[in-house]
């Protein structure tokens, strides 16, 4: 099996990134150690603006013009999904519990949210007030989920999160299927489009990475 091409890489504005999204000439990058999202010039790569989180920012979408993001409140870890603006910060009133007040990574095909459940080990669509719409098990761990054209892609692994692959996942059926295409680097979490290549990060090596396949 073919392997990424990576294409740029760098290094994550705190400790441990997880979250990525690019909109409007900004990449945007969670860190867990920090409990925060940075706003990074896409093309310098500099950081513009550092937005304090109600906890740690794990999951990150684009939806309409804000993004949505799953953050890990308190000692419970319990999960929520916060409103961010662009140029304003998170909106503290958006607040929503997640089901089960569970989830980690979350991707959107521009008109709806879906949220990865690592431990349930199932995707799930959410409606506009965070319910569950539908749900579909997973027969690999995935550790990062994001659309293109229309697909949803993942990064799949082992239980480990070990021999991790990129691989598309067909929502079609009552369960999804992963159909791997290129090995990746063990240490990706995280997966979003900029329009022109995929990123990640290497998360426990503090290195954002965009590549193609």
């Amino acid at each position: 099996m073919q392997s990424i091409h990576e294409t740029r890489s760098e290094a994550s504005p705190a400790g441990r990134p997880q979250g990525l999204a690019s909109i409007g000439g900004s990449f945007y990058v969670g860190s867990l150690d920090a409990a925060a999202l940075y706003e990074i010039d896409a093309a310098t790569w500099q950081v513009r603006r550092q937005y304090p989180a109600a906890g740690k920012p794990y999951g990150v979408a684009i939806l309409g013009d804000a993004l949505r993001v799953v953050v890990s409140v308190g000692a419970d870890d319990d999960r929520y999904l916060y409103t961010f603006v662009p140029g304003k910060g998170f909106d503290e009133e958006s607040k929503l519990a997640l089901p089960d007040l569970s989830g980690s990574h979350l991707a959107s095909n521009g008109s709806q949210l879906y949220l990865l459940q690592i431990g349930k080990r199932q995707i799930v669509a959410l409606n506009p007030g965070g319910t569950a719409e539908r749900s579909w098990p997973l027969s690999q761990r995935i550790a990062g989920i994001g659309f293109l054209n229309g697909t949803l892609y993942g990064l799949a692994g082992d239980e480990e999160f070990e021999h991790m692959h990129v691989a598309r996942i067909d929502l079609s059926g009552t369960q999804a299927v992963v159909t791997d295409i290129a090995s990746i680097s063990d240490a990706a979490r995280s997966l979003t489009q900029d329009g022109h290549a995929w990123w990640t990060a290497y998360r426990d090596e503090n290195q954002i990475v965009s590549f193609t396949t």
